[in-house]
């Protein structure tokens, strides 16, 4: 029986991989389970494990080869022999998937203003612009249309198999000023106009790197998110004197039920009940609409050579300080040796990302999208500080936290009462 593997959803946000290390060749055997090959996306540097054990009769995509998430990346058959391949599995192929028929002039409707979640077929039979736009377009030239405010890609030139809109036809064709649309009964742009960077002279001691497919990855996100959320940012200073005696006094204890304590684990903690009280910062935006989460699922950034990632701990809300704990340890030491699973690092709905642990003041981060807020830590150190009811000079062990938020969906006085109900936690800590 013949298995087909995809290309996995590293991430809520990620639509595409990059296949960056085959770990079995044509004819090997591969257990269910066993990692098959590596990916990196901008969530993650990861092994993929094969879904069935069988033999790999085929490798659909090269090294190197980026591909939409669920498009098949491989064949295995679990009857076939140890080193036999049949003849017409020999060799990759990145043509995976039958592309769609080219769309008539006579099936393609007037141009209009129309959203990105059009309807589907219509009585008539004629494919609505949904489909036609799906057919044409990958799920990221189609969120990288709506960011851009074009609803209608039909004008949009396509060099892809059968007339489809790639990224690069869509981006140049934003740079060349695209159509107008209406906003407010006025004309607008529907492009913003190219952000143009200097130029750079290398000199003769200068030396040149591309960046890796994930870094690219990283820097698309990070601007993607820029553009995306109104940023806005308020940071706290937190005494973290009752949760260093805790951790004294605890840490022995998880050590010998198989847990290290550390920091994070009370920071963790103490914003998942922080985002049951306040649902708002537990929440996305979706066009007009706010997206109250039911779950309390906060992403942890876990720092990896030349990059990072964030995985998940899901519903923290539930867990105990030591189920927390063990999370922690679990899902960053995982990452660190790349064997997170795919849903480990989606449905995310807040991040810390705690900078703490390289010494610095505090952070100012960039909001995960789609989430509308993120906690940045930094280190816990002794300062002084002075006691606002008695005026003593004392030197405690705190630390700054910074949260940015969406403000279109969280005001500022919101974002406070978030951050100080945190603080209460950790400063009342038993």
């Amino acid at each position: 029986m013949r298995t087909e593997v995809v290309m996995p959803q590293m991430g809520e946000s990620v639509t595409e991989g990059t296949v960056t290390q085959w770990l079995k060749e044509p004819g090997e055997f591969v257990d269910r389970d066993e990692p098959l090959f590596e990916i990196t996306t901008d969530k993650v540097d990861a092994e993929v494990p094969s879904p069935q054990a069988g033999v790999l009769v085929k490798q659909l995509v090269e090294v190197g080869a980026t591909v939409e998430i669920n498009t098949v990346v491989a064949i295995l058959d679990s009857e076939a022999a140890v080193g036999e391949v049949p003849q017409d599995d020999q060799g990759p192929s990145v043509d995976v998937a039958p592309e769609p028929p080219p769309v008539s002039e006579a099936a393609t409707p007037a141009p209009v203003t129309a959203s990105l979640s059009s309807s589907t077929n219509g009585s008539d039979g004629i494919p609505s612009r949904a489909e036609l736009r799906r057919t044409r377009s990958t799920p990221l030239v189609r969120r990288i249309a709506a960011e851009h405010g074009i609803a209608d890609l039909s004008p949009v030139p396509g060099t892809g198999l059968s007339g489809r809109v790639t990224k690069s036809d869509l981006l140049a064709f934003i740079e060349s000023g695209g159509p107008s649309r209406q906003v407010n009964g006025h004309r607008a742009s529907a492009a913003r106009a190219p952000v143009q960077a200097p130029p750079i002279d290398v000199g003769p001691r200068d030396r040149l790197e591309p960046l890796g497919p994930q870094r690219m990855a990283i820097a698309e996100h990070m601007i993607r998110s820029r553009a995306t959320s109104a940023h806005a940012h308020t940071i706290h200073e937190i005494d973290f004197s009752r949760v260093v005696a805790a951790r004294r006094r605890q840490k022995a204890e998880f050590a010998e039920r198989g847990a290290r304590l550390t920091y994070t684990a009370f920071l963790v903690k103490a914003l998942a009940d922080a985002l049951r009280a306040f649902p708002v910062v537990n929440a996305s935006l979706s066009g007009d609409q706010i997206v109250y989460r039911g779950e309390v699922n906060i992403g942890v950034a876990v720092a990896l050579e030349g990059s990072l990632i964030v995985p998940v701990i899901r519903n923290v809300d539930e867990l105990s300080l030591l189920g927390v704990a063990r999370a922690v340890e679990d899902l960053s030491t995982r990452a660190r040796n790349k064997r997170l699973k795919p849903d480990e690092v989606k449905g995310g709905t807040f991040t810390l990302s705690n900078h703490g642990i390289f010494g610095p003041e505090f952070g100012v981060p960039v909001i995960n999208q789609p989430q509308t807020a993120i906690v940045s830590a930094g280190a816990i150190k002794k300062r002084v500080v002075v006691d606002q009811k008695t005026d003593a000079i004392m030197v405690r062990p705190t630390a700054i936290l910074c949260l940015s938020f969406d403000h279109r969906s969280i005001d500022g006085a919101t974002a406070d009462q978030f951050l100080a109900h945190v603080r209460q936690t950790i400063e009342s800590w038993e």
